[in-house]
């Protein structure tokens, strides 16, 4: 089996080559082939001629525009050899789809436009196909046709991307000449080319030798604990790579537990081993704590595990990747929190340079540094594609927002270790005579958000309470005096907040904190720092007007002249809570009786 993406920009003939590749190898059934002509008649690009593209591309959105939107899988088999290809779009606006057909290929067939040659797209292409490991690469010179099928221009192609490609890593560039429309060098040799004399595409693909690395190194992700009654637990999943054998020791990454390794259960029955992409569920000797998440080795080859790493990212939303904002990391059948620490850079995929950023916006290709939430099993991706490779979800749309690549772990990772302290929260509580909590106050400029606080704290105060207000102001003259005013800047003033009042609440304070905090994002990540039971998120709800008729600070005047361009509710949005424990503030509510409500809500 050889698995194949053809990539490239658009227009460039993906879809109608896949298409006349499947046309010409024998793999289209009279009912297929009436339902190409009755596309063609509608939706194709080609007069009278069958247009091949519509193929592949089945969505009807596809067949309107005439692009490829999604990722097609479509499977053919010659006599030599069985195929799966993945036709991927070329439109920048769809690249992740691209690297998801990327994720499991073999062999790169990438198209260049022979009258258009080398493209943003065609390198941003070729950049992500060395990325994802892919070491065989067809360099399809396309719709030659349309140049003559002129040698010299075929000849300058293949030079230009050698050049450009010199230092991706590729283990073999072979460029074949083609016009996918009439068929030239697809599966048949071309006369059109005397002066070609290497493989036709087919020929290619029937005889390139994949080398599949062989791992001594187990990875078995466990995906579900399988009990269908009491008597029988198993661990259920796919063997990522290397082999098991009945007898084996296995060892829990996370927690160090051990086993061995009594039964492999098949759908087929009982098996003696398990080899890298077989479905199992294993039975272990004995009951040991491993549920989904958790991999499984060989306790004589144990796994590495990290909280600090560099990756390669490819950004693949259009809300802009932001240091210090939180989202969730699924890495094999691991799940974690992880907020990027650092940019390091971007790389330019048409120059292949080095580019300093503080964002990551659509289709960037960048260098960082990650931090998780909690130690995860991993691998460099170039040694493991299983535990190398994984993907950033945001936590409130469940959108894939980035694909990454491990390049290595930090080594600080391993030298920075939590020290148990002899006195706890439990006893500082014990000691105030009340519980630590963080009350976190949002809402726009001029709400009321001090105002209200420093109330809050005047009353608890008066009870006894132990307390400290963690004003925006204040904090950005001191703590916070380095950072600006844009979304990544507010990201990183929010993230240092939520950490100096998860200390403060450690002590035992009621921490009660006055700032916009305009993202949800951050809001949330503030949240998970600080703990779900700690946390009460006040709405001070007093709409622009309100703020603006106020404008204390005379900060919307100058918004409004153009002075502060990022103002929240003005130049920067305002995610306002769609949950908050309480809603106070406004013309219709005094301070007092804001007060009061909280005070109900603490109590």
């Amino acid at each position: 089996m050889l698995r194949f993406i053809t990539c490239g920009s658009v227009d460039d003939g993906k879809s109608t080559l896949i298409g006349r590749l499947l046309w010409e190898s024998q793999q289209l059934m009279d009912d297929q082939m009436a339902a190409l002509a009755a596309d063609s008649r509608a939706y194709g690009t080609q007069g009278d001629a069958l247009d091949f593209a519509l193929l592949v591309d089945g969505l009807s959105a596809e067949r309107e525009q005439g692009i490829t939107i999604d990722v097609a899988y479509r499977f053919f088999a010659t006599a030599r050899r069985r195929f799966i290809v993945a036709d991927t779009p070329g439109h920048e606006q769809y690249t992740r789809n691209m690297v998801t057909g990327a994720s499991t290929a073999d062999v790169a067939v990438l198209l260049i436009d022979a009258s258009q040659g080398l493209l943003t797209q065609t390198r941003r292409h070729a950049t992500l196909v060395s990325l994802m490991g892919i070491r065989h690469v067809v360099l399809a010179i396309n719709k030659m046709d349309r140049v003559g099928f002129d040698a010299a221009t075929f000849a300058a192609l293949e030079a230009a991307f050698g050049d450009f490609a010199k230092e991706m890593g590729f283990a073999n560039v072979t460029a074949v000449p083609l016009s996918a429309l009439h068929g030239d060098n697809v599966t048949q040799r071309s006369q059109h080319t005397p002066w070609y004399t290497g493989p036709t595409l087919l020929e290619y693909l029937e005889t390139v030798e994949i080398k599949v690395p062989v791992s001594g190194q187990a990875v078995f992700p466990v995906q579900w604990v399988n009990r269908p009654d009491p008597q029988f637990r198993g661990l259920s999943g796919t063997l990522a790579q290397g082999q098991l054998r009945v007898g084996d020791t296995l060892r829990v990454s996370a927690s160090g537990h051990t086993a061995q390794l009594s039964e492999i259960v098949t759908m087929d029955g009982l098996r003696q081993e398990a080899l890298a992409g077989d479905a199992v569920t294993l039975r272990l000797s004995h009951e040991i704590d491993a549920s989904r998440g958790d991999i499984l080795t060989l306790a004589s080859n144990p796994l590495q595990s990290t909280d600090q790493f560099e990756a390669t990212l490819v950004w693949m939303d259009e809300e802009p990747g932001l240091v210090g904002r939180t989202y969730d990391i699924k890495l094999a059948s691991q799940w974690a929190g992880i907020s990027i620490t650092q940019i390091k850079y971007r790389l330019n995929t048409h120059t292949q340079v080095h580019e300093a950023c503080a964002t990551l916006a659509l289709n960037d290709i960048c260098v960082c540094t990650l931090a998780t939430a909690r130690p995860l099993v991993f691998d460099r991706f170039e040694d493991s594609k299983v535990l190398g490779g994984f993907i950033l979800v945001d936590r409130f749309s469940q959108a894939t927002v980035a694909a990454g690549l491990i390049r290595h772990s930090l080594r600080r990772a391993d030298n920075v270790h939590a020290q148990a302290l002899s006195v706890a929260r439990t006893s500082r509580e014990r000691l105030n005579g009340h519980g630590g909590r963080v009350v976190w106050f949002t809402g726009l400029s001029g709400a009321g958000k001090s105002t209200i606080a420093n109330a809050l704290e005047v009353a608890l105060h008066a009870q006894g309470k132990r307390t400290y207000l963690l004003d925006g102001d204040n904090l950005r003259l001191g703590l916070n005096k380095d950072l600006g005013f844009t979304d990544a800047d507010r990201v990183e003033n929010i993230r240092r907040v939520a950490e100096v009042a998860r200390l403060m609440m450690d002590a035992g304070l009621i921490v009660l904190t006055a700032f916009i905090s305009p993202f949800e994002a951050d809001r949330e990540m503030a949240r998970a720092r600080v703990g779900e039971e700690n946390f009460i998120e006040v709405f001070v709800n007093a709409s622009l007007a309100e703020c603006e008729a106020r404008d204390t600070k005379g900060l919307y005047k100058k918004a409004r002249s153009g002075q502060l361009p990022n103002l929240t509710g003005i130049g920067s949005p305002y995610q306002a809570p769609t949950h908050p424990h309480a809603t106070v503030g406004g013309n219709a509510q005094t301070v007092a009786q804001a007060v009061e409500v909280l005070l109900t809500l603490l109590d």
